[in-house]
């Protein structure tokens, strides 16, 4: 089947849109393609078509939980045989798709890049006839990007381990060819997408980052709070409100909601059931304002968002752009509209210092944190240990901002990993044998649902501890999430079963052995060099924020290595520089009235010393003499100018 009638037949399409169908002849030809797709331009039409065109496992590497469930679930309402691996299921579970992936009882399997180390996923994925690699937001895989993974860099080892098995779908002795996808990449991150996954040929389906909809402004002021009012009563429908810290999103709603903006927040150190909530209620417009952290917007289809406000500076304008992007995908009008006030620029300079401590304080911190664990010097490899950073900072006298960036260099240098919003999801074992649930009396008709749910969902529960999905029990049981954990602690307090809840805790892994701080090496690559891209980022952004004389859309463009024909024409530097031009053309248009009166007040001459003592600066003296002059209406007549009589 061609690739056309795939799309009609599953996707209901008629036509590819943009550079989609570019993008599907050089994936579906064998190449390693790198395709530039602005937000809402169609992603997942470019590895959905050609895989359904081709034998075996399309297998998609993608961070976004909540995309991967939902794309999965749409392609099975399609008929398409799909699966996901997420790290809420059980060993049981996770061993069944894969085999279902071995067999040929999975055409798209989704799975997240930490999932690429694992042992089984390793010695299963060797098994697997694989058609191609899809790696979306591919920018995660770039040091040089703004959101780099270190867990992206497995990718290409995946690659390498698969062997190419014969593929009447693909050229006789092929490497399994990669589709990397992103909306936002600056040059030097497309290059490096390309070198990290070892992509034999360089390959670039580039589209237009140009938003014709998109409104950009930037809003010089000192009240956010009120401006971000004014604007959301001035502009109509859905809105993000992004801002930097998890206690804003809470005070921002709140305030909203005092002046009768319906608004919620979220981040990521919400309960999952109350995040998952939120988000269909913004969804459904149920609530028109979201407040949120960076955690929000990845993924989320809703093409209606009218505006998206960013309260603080982002580190960079690919974040900016990304998460601005989100508005009006529908290709309706939408804004983007940064709120700018006079201490930003030393906010986010001093957020450069705080993400590059100095070294000495880096090797304090490693020593702080074996003191913590009480970790013996060559000791500690493979130890996990659960961080509790209030007390940490409380004990040692540590700033968080300061000494997260003191983590995150730890980390680069592989020195330890620090994962600060694990998904600890909740557990749950029975404690009585399987038999005896037959004999258990007084249960409640919403324990009786919860138990007959874990029964049918999960395996291996009355031999050990299963990770569980609440929000899954809660719809098998057609029960709330709230309802579910009630239960579920019922039913541990009755030693029926042990339930271990979800708890979001940092943790803290040794990948080595702990050695003396002295010894500690922090290369260029992860230190200085990164620290001079952070800085060039961060000015890249100052610019756009401050800059008044050069369309915000032009700007943009131009840093994500896209030349603007024309300015956007809409932007406030646009519409200030044009309604400035109007004034200087109204000011024009009034100096050459000015003289003509003069003139004719003198009786249709005038001696040239008191043309230049009239009320006219001698620019708009000169340029109204001149365009008189020109059209024909002026002459000078020795030491006078006088006024050429009109045809009749």
């Amino acid at each position: 089947m061609d690739y056309l009638s795939i799309l009609r037949q599953y996707f209901g399409f008629s036509a590819f849109r943009g550079i989609q169908k570019e993008i599907v002849e050089s994936i579906g030809s064998g190449h390693d393609t790198l395709g530039l797709m602005p937000t809402g331009g169609g992603k997942s039409i470019t590895f959905q078509v050609p895989a359904l065109a081709m034998e075996g496992v399309c297998l998609v590497i993608t961070p976004l939980i909540a995309l991967m469930k939902d794309q999965v679930q749409h392609l099975r309402d399609r008929g398409i045989l799909a699966s996901v691996i997420y790290s809420g299921m059980s060993h049981a579970e996770v061993l069944q798709v894969l085999d279902n992936a071995v067999y040929g009882g999975v055409k798209f399997l989704y799975v997240s890049p930490e999932r690429l180390s694992s042992p089984l996923f390793i010695a299963k994925v060797q098994q697997m006839r694989i058609c191609f690699i899809t790696v979306d937001e591919a920018h995660c895989i770039s040091q040089w990007g703004y959101d780099f993974r270190p867990s992206y860099l497995n990718i290409a080892e995946i690659r390498n381990i698969i062997e190419p098995q014969e593929n009447p779908s693909l050229p006789p002795k092929y490497t399994i060819p990669v589709l990397a996808l992103t909306a936002t990449a600056t040059p030097q991150v497309v290059d490096d997408i390309q070198e990290r996954l070892s992509f034999s040929e360089k390959r670039v389906v580039r589209m237009s980052f140009k938003r014709e909809n998109l409104i950009y402004v930037v809003r010089h002021t000192d009240n956010k709070e009120a401006e971000l009012v004014h604007i959301l009563n001035s502009v109509q429908g859905s809105a993000i409100v992004y801002t930097r810290s998890r206690q804003n999103t809470k005070d921002v709603a709140r305030i909203l909601s005092s002046n009768g903006i319906s608004a919620t927040f979220y981040h990521a150190g919400l309960d999952f059931a109350v995040k998952d909530q939120r988000q269909q209620d913004w969804q459904k417009d149920e609530v028109r304002v979201m407040v949120a952290t960076n955690a929000f917007g990845m993924g989320i289809d809703k093409p209606d968002v009218r505006i998206v406000v960013h309260m603080d500076c982002p580190d960079s304008l690919e974040a900016y752009f990304q998460e601005a992007g989100r508005g009006g995908r529908d290709g309706n009008r939408a804004y983007a509209v940064l709120l700018y006030s006079r201490s930003d620029r030393r906010n986010l300079l001093t957020h450069v210092q705080t993400a590059f401590p100095e070294k000495e304080y880096i090797r304090k911190v490693y020593d702080d944190l074996s003191y913590f664990f009480q970790l013996a010097l060559h000791d500690g490899e493979g130890a996990r240990y659960e961080f509790n950073i209030d007390r940490f900072c409380q004990v040692f006298k540590h700033f968080p901002t300061r000494l997260s960036g003191a983590l995150a260099v730890l980390q680069r240098a592989g020195y330890i990993e620090y994962d600060s919003d694990p998904e600890n999801h909740p557990r749950c074992q029975f404690l009585i044998p399987r038999d005896s649930l037959y004999q258990l009396h007084g249960l409640s008709e919403n324990e009786d649902s919860v138990m007959t749910a874990l029964l049918r969902i999960y395996c291996g529960l009355f031999s050990d501890l299963v990770y569980i999905e609440e929000a899954r029990i809660a719809d098998y049981s057609h029960l709330p999430v709230d309802v579910v954990r009630v239960v579920l602690k019922s039913l541990a307090g009755r030693r029926i079963i042990k339930y271990i809840p979800r708890r979001n805790v940092p943790i803290i892994y040794y990948p080595q052995q702990r050695i003396e701080s002295s010894h500690l090496v922090f290369p260029k690559a992860i230190y200085e060099e990164l620290q001079e891209r952070m800085v060039a980022r961060v000015n890249s952004v100052l610019e756009y924020a401050e800059s008044d004389d050069e369309c915000r859309s032009t700007i943009l463009l131009r840093y994500l290595g896209e030349n603007a024909e024309t300015d956007c024409g809409y932007c406030d530097v646009c519409v200030e520089r044009r309604r400035s031009e109007n004034t200087v053309s109204q000011s024009h248009e009034d100096a050459v009235q000015v003289i003509v009166d003069a003139i004719n007040d003198a009786g249709g001459s005038l001696p040239i010393a008191q043309i230049h003592s009239l009320p006219l600066t001698k620019h708009q003296l000169d340029v109204a003499l001149e365009q008189l002059r020109s059209e024909g209406r002026l002459v000078i007549k020795g030491s006078k100018v006088a006024l050429v009589p009109s045809n009749p």
